[in-house]
């Protein structure tokens, strides 16, 4: 009686805490062995490398010198004044715009295509997934080739109806606007695959109870069904499409090393340029913290306004 006078009325008496048995003790600690190996490789190839470059992103350290000295955001002020910096930012922005929302939308429009196609869909997933699995630096040769102002494929097909090719990867107002077309070759084929996947999971019966609606054409059916449903496959191809776009570095270094006149130049050849050319470690390190920081907004940005408008089934 004392017991339920204490416990005011309405209110839900407190369950007290069973101690844990021995064999669910036994249990959490064969399940942290179990994700030991896992937290270790984590830390020693994720935790540790990112918190030496950022204590590196605050030192003069150059390969090569026994010491170096811990300099502040010295690095950081560098960096608002370095041209080639800004430079190498602004074409990644740009190669990122023009690759990203491309290489997305092409992936769905052929992924839609290939899905409503019954004959030969296995052969086409195939062929569009070939540049993917395809080693790229062997390919660039291919596109050095399909680029070359005089003996090029394309500028022979342009000759034939009266056009003059350009410089494709050696005049600086076309060199970036080429490496986005080797970009959304590479791209598409790995988003095309998702976007299938995305499309074949889909139930049938949600077209016909759209059609029951009133949604009689296949515009209807695409905005009502297939974006809606399509949402966080969308969100996931973005964001591995955005990471991918400023990761850009293969194609550079091999067709264009940054030129002409740095008019190719992207922020991770630049960071390699200063850490493994110009041995200029701290510096480099100070960019790629700048680089890390970026990924990180554009991906917070990214998940805060797409998140949204996504539908989980």
């Amino acid at each position: 009686m004392a017991d339920m006078a204490a416990t005011p009325i309405g209110a839900v008496p407190a369950v007290p805490k069973t101690p844990r048995s021995a064999a669910e003790r036994q249990e959490a600690r064969v399940g942290l062995l179990l994700s030991l190996p896992a937290i270790l490789l984590v830390f020693v190839f994720i935790i540790l490398p990112v918190a030496a470059v950022i204590t590196l992103g605050f030192t003069n350290f150059e390969l090569g010198y026994a010491s170096f000295e811990f300099v502040g955001f010295e690095n950081y002020v560098e960096l608002l004044g370095d041209r080639t910096f800004m430079q190498s930012l602004w074409n990644t922005g740009i190669y990122a715009v023009i690759v990203t929302p491309i290489s997305i939308f092409m992936a769905l429009g052929l992924a839609m295509l290939i899905e409503a196609e019954g004959i030969g869909r296995s052969f086409f997933r195939t062929a569009y997934f070939l540049p993917v699995a395809s080693l790229l630096v062997a390919m660039a040769t291919v596109w050095q080739y399909l680029f070359h102002p005089t003996i090029g494929p394309i500028n022979t097909m342009l000759a034939m109806i009266g056009i003059a090719g350009p410089n494709w990867l050696g005049a600086a107002n076309t060199v970036l606007y080429s490496l986005s077309i080797i970009g959304i070759w590479q791209s598409v084929g790995f988003n095309l695959v998702l976007f299938l996947a995305g499309l074949t999971a889909i139930p049938r019966e949600l077209y016909a109870a759209a059609e029951v609606d009133g949604a009689k054409t296949a515009w209807d059916r695409f905005r009502l069904v297939t974006w809606p449903m399509l949402g966080p496959t969308t969100l996931f191809v973005t964001t591995i499409s955005v990471i991918s776009s400023v990761k850009v570095f293969e194609t550079v270094k091999t067709l264009t090393e940054g030129g002409p006149n740095k008019a190719s130049e992207v922020l991770l050849y630049t960071i390699y340029q200063e850490g493994f050319v110009y041995l200029r470690v701290g510096y480099a390190s100070a960019m790629t913290v700048v680089f890390l920081a970026i990924l990180v907004v554009l991906m917070f940005l990214q998940y805060r306004i797409q998140d949204k408008q996504v539908h989980y089934v």
